[in-house]
């Protein structure tokens, strides 16, 4: 293995365990942008570093020509940024589709290694990518993380549940809210509670749910995620 092909993988591998250490505090706070996110935006921004190291690698320079092939990756991250927005979804505070937009941004940085002969650095971020989108998935799924989730509750007016009760309801059951806000909707005929909460055990989630089926005066209620 030359110096060249050995520096690649030592950079490349330290932007993935960056990128993961800082992913990792975020999916732990529940964030949407997590784990594997981080980690193939700081892998695409060290591949983008070394394509403008190791310039004389790939791209003879001589004296009667001067060109600056890196206003080239510029341009066509900048481009490819409006295709990464367009997978991210997002329905009302939940937010879908960061890590797609990550991936697609990754690709475009492999794409202009591969355009330009570097086919080292290619192979390896390919293989470093798909370990992180598989491999980091598994360990998202093992860790405790705080997930975070969008309640609403809707009851009739004159029969609502007291404030209250309704976070003791959910406090009850291992979760805790973060912020809650309140609505009057329909002419005062019905009263809603909104809130963000949080737990780090999706069995506490099930069993909330399984209560407030349970409960009569709830008319309707909606749960659901707001990570990617």
């Amino acid at each position: 293995m030359n110096s060249v092909t050995t520096v690649t993988l030592v950079r490349l591998l330290v932007a993935m365990v960056a990128g993961g250490f800082i992913g990792f505090e975020r999916s732990y706070f529940g964030r949407p942008a997590g784990l594997r996110t981080h980690t193939l935006v700081c892998m695409a921004s060290s591949l983008l570093m070394l394509v403008t190291i190791y310039q004389k690698d790939w791209f003879p320079i001589t004296e009667a020509v001067r060109i600056d092939p890196t206003r080239m990756a510029q341009g066509i991250m900048t481009g490819i940024g409006f295709l990464g927005a367009g997978v991210i979804m997002k329905e009302r505070l939940s937010v879908r589709g960061l890590t797609t937009a990550a991936s697609i941004w990754i690709t475009a940085a492999t794409g202009i290694l591969a355009g330009i002969g570097f086919y080292t650095a290619v192979t390896l971020v390919t293989i470093l990518t798909l370990g992180t989108l598989s491999v980091y998935r598994f360990i998202e799924r093992k860790i405790p993380m705080l997930t975070y989730f969008h309640h609403t509750m809707r009851f009739l007016r004159e029969s609502t549940m007291p404030e209250r009760e309704v976070r003791n309801l959910i406090t009850r059951h291992g979760c805790a809210i973060v912020n809650m806000s309140y609505t009057c909707t329909n002419e005062g005929k019905y009263f809603d509670y909104d809130m963000i909460i949080s737990t780090r055990s999706q069995t506490s989630m099930d069993r909330l749910c399984q209560t407030l089926t349970e409960q009569a005066s709830i008319i309707e209620f909606r749960i659901s995620p707001t990570g990617d």
